[in-house]
């Protein structure tokens, strides 16, 4: 029973974790800006593009994250630390985030550049993924984070395929508020990325100091 609490308990913080850094909000706003003029046969290639992309990208990083960390002699502590650092930045930018404005002629293609880099699986959402990975105490840790991923990106698809309801339903300024609220749980999860790392390094420094001088 113990068991599956933990496991539930870390699906549900994978899944805020992923979503809240995804943010399928900004996504669906830029989503709807940039494919107004196109059709909608047009606009179903580019979400199941941005979809697959992301799909595999994160995927990808949460079986190698492990393998990153062995190939670099990375400790787990430092990346949750230097994740931390870098979430820190991505909230405080969601914070004060202006809305990009993006034209569809400018892009050579829109599903991979900015919908899928850096919107759907940009750096933070990588990062994300990898430190939830790494997480060796939880059973079927890497089950919850794919539950975590598949999750978010559903969020992101539900956001494209009805972006120009919801941005009628709710109005632009609606549409804004919402990173909002994330980047305050984006920060949050930042600082308790940190707090744990610095927790996890506090023995093997600890280690190197020769009480005995």
């Amino acid at each position: 029973m113990m068991e599956v609490a933990g496991f539930v308990g870390f699906t549900l913080v994978a899944v805020t974790s992923t979503v809240a850094v995804m943010n399928p909000a900004s996504t669906t706003a830029v989503y709807t800006a940039l494919t107004e003029e196109m059709t909608w046969s047009e606009r179903q290639e580019v979400i199941h593009t941005v979809i697959r992309i992301s799909l595999v990208v994160l995927v990808f990083f949460a079986l190698t994250g492990q393998l990153i960390f062995s190939i670099f002699n990375i400790t787990v502590p430092a990346f949750r630390i230097a994740g931390g650092i870098l979430l820190v930045t991505v909230a405080t930018g969601m914070l004060g985030q202006r809305v990009e404005s993006y034209r569809a002629a400018d892009l050579e293609n829109i599903a991979v550049v900015p919908l899928a880099f850096p919107l759907t699986c940009g750096p933070g959402t990588i990062t994300t993924v990898i430190l939830l990975a790494s997480d060796p105490g939880i059973p079927l840790g890497l089950v919850a984070v794919c539950i975590g991923i598949v999750a978010a990106l559903g969020l992101s698809y539900i956001g494209m395929l009805y972006g120009p309801r919801i941005l009628f339903l709710i109005g632009e300024g609606g549409l804004r508020v919402v990173p909002k609220l994330m980047a305050i749980i984006v920060l949050a999860i930042a600082v308790q990325f940190i707090i744990s790392g610095i927790a996890e390094a506090m023995p093997q420094l600890f280690a190197n100091v020769d009480f005995g001088r």
